[in-house]
């Protein structure tokens, strides 16, 4: 069985960008090396990266379009990259027809719903181009529960074709650390011993909610750190930590992680801040708060100010508690998420006649 990972690009990312190269790491953990390595089919592939010898790399050029049109254009080239890779099994991780494995990290018209923008026609066609991968593929891999109910409703998807698998997490990169080291961390990033902070990791602040939090925690004795992105205009209580490449230590330092996005099909900064030992305020609109355990999380309503200010005065007012790895209700190892996915992929190789090689 010979498989193929469709994404925008394979280069350090975000988003299913990301997550398309926790797939390349694991397919080679695996087995899928040389000379059955996984074709790998984007927009951009950085070559210097180490995953990029662990897969065939073929970019498809649309840098020569208008963006508009760059979506539908890649669709249609892979299809031809494919056939000349001798794919069995697609793996799309962008809106791409003919992945017989469509995976679902978001959806078009469910961005648009949450967030009240009207749909334009560039919109239009990117919600067809969605509507036909999803007609077209085998199984459709849903991030989260909250993607399986927009599947279902909004793009009216059989049950029997979903399948929830929630992403997975770096477990070696993010676990906790010991009191003492956790005080070391805390100084690094010059927070005081009796500081509450709450860490806000964004790069795209209006989305993930910091209007809110500023106005929702204006006057409280609490510290907005924020990672990413600095802030055009900062409440007195927000502090800009800079770009942490090593993200995992501001979670380790912090005692909250909060976000207050209008949409998060998944939200993998929640699963990676309880993983450091760190509990999230979130509101009930981001996806990965059904596989976190209550006392690792602190929800409030979707775009409420005062329950929002309700739940996070009532979280920072508690007893101080660290959390452990086992508050996430899934095995968040990328080898356990691997496993399913091929799983899956033998399944559809299998119906098609595909011979399978490894």
């Amino acid at each position: 069985m010979r498989i193929g990972i469709s994404a925008n690009a394979l280069k350090h990312s975000g988003g299913l960008e990301r997550y398309a190269m926790d797939l390349v790491r694991g397919f080679a953990q695996a087995g899928f090396v040389a000379p059955n390595k996984p074709a790998f089919f984007a927009r951009k592939i950085d070559s210097s990266l180490p995953e990029y010898e662990l897969v065939q790399a073929h970019r498809i050029n649309v840098s020569f379009l208008p963006g508009k049109w760059r979506d539908a254009f890649f669709s249609w080239a892979l299809q031809r990259e494919r056939r000349r890779a001798n794919v069995d099994v697609l793996f799309g991780c962008n809106r791409v027809k003919g992945s017989e494995i469509a995976v679902c990290g978001g959806t078009h018209i469910g961005f648009l719903r949450a967030t009240g923008r009207r749909e334009k026609r560039s919109d239009t066609r990117q919600i067809a181009l969605e509507r036909s991968q999803y007609a077209q593929a085998s199984v459709i891999v849903a991030h989260s529960d909250m993607m399986c109910e927009e599947l279902r409703t909004l793009y009216g998807i059989a049950d029997d074709k979903i399948r929830v698998l929630y992403p997975p997490v770096d477990g070696a990169r993010f676990s906790p650390v010991d009191a003492t080291e956790r005080e070391r961390l805390r100084e690094q990033f010059g927070f005081a011993p009796d500081e509450t902070v709450l860490l806000f990791p964004s790069s795209s602040h209006e989305r993930k909610g910091l209007p809110l939090i500023e106005n929702a925690l204006a006057g409280m004795k609490v510290t907005v750190a924020v990672a990413g992105r600095a802030p055009e205009r900062a409440a007195s209580n927000v502090r800009y930590l800079g770009y942490v490449k090593s993200i995992e230590e501001a979670y380790r330092a912090a005692d909250f992680t909060i976000l207050a996005s209008s949409y998060e099909p998944f939200g993998l900064v929640g699963i990676e801040s309880v993983m450091c030992g760190t509990p999230v305020i979130f509101p009930a609109s981001v996806g990965c708060a059904d596989a976190i355990a209550d006392g690792a999380k602190h929800i409030f309503k979707p775009g409420d100010v005062n329950d929002l200010r309700r739940v996070a005065s009532a979280a920072i007012t508690s007893p101080r508690v660290r959390v452990s790895g086992a508050s996430v209700r899934y095995d968040a190892s990328v080898a356990a998420h691997v496993d399913a996915l091929l799983a899956l992929a033998r399944d559809v190789a299998s119906q098609s006649g595909s011979d399978e090689r490894v």
